[in-house]
């Protein structure tokens, strides 16, 4: 069972991010994660604790090839964008926000939920979902298990 959304307000922030076209389930996650902190520590910029996703399009209806995303991290200071790694500011926004802790083969039920809790509370959805990731996923079993807090921005229907 998804956990309880939430609606929630974010703060801006500014984010480290490679950029991907591709299947979100092979993302190659741990290389990004080299790459961001390795630049961070190169330009001298405090980087934060938690690795973020954001996800600019629906597996359901976009084939795997064609999906857009992004390996990110948040930044505290300025930093130059250099090689792959891009600089951007996120802005504040209003999201609807769940968590996910449990195997990966489960994800695509807590963002129907997600999405069903959007639809029928009066929101929709108004930009690319973004997870930030409490820890790394956990094999059990030979099942991936996953710690993500899932955040949608919406807004409300007209």
């Amino acid at each position: 069972m998804p956990a309880a959304v939430k609606i929630e307000k974010t703060k801006p922030m500014t984010i480290a991010y490679v950029e991907h076209r591709g299947d979100y389930g092979k993302l190659p996650f741990e290389e990004d994660m080299k790459t961001l902190y390795g630049w961070a520590k190169a330009k001298k910029v405090r980087p934060g604790l938690q690795a973020m996703g954001v996800f600019y399009d629906m597996p359901e209806t976009t084939p795997p090839e064609r999906c857009r995303s992004e390996v990110a991290i948040p930044i505290y200071g300025p930093g130059a964008p250099e090689g792959g790694v891009k600089v951007r500011k996120l802005p504040a926004m209003t999201v609807a926000a769940t968590s996910h802790q449990g195997p990966a083969s489960e994800y695509r039920k807590t963002y129907a939920a997600l999405s069903a809790w959007i639809a029928e509370h009066g929101y929709e959805w108004s930009g690319p979902a973004i997870e930030v990731y409490s820890k790394k996923p956990e094999v059990v079993r030979g099942e991936t298990i996953l710690f993500a807090r899932i955040k949608a921005p919406v807004r409300k229907r007209p």
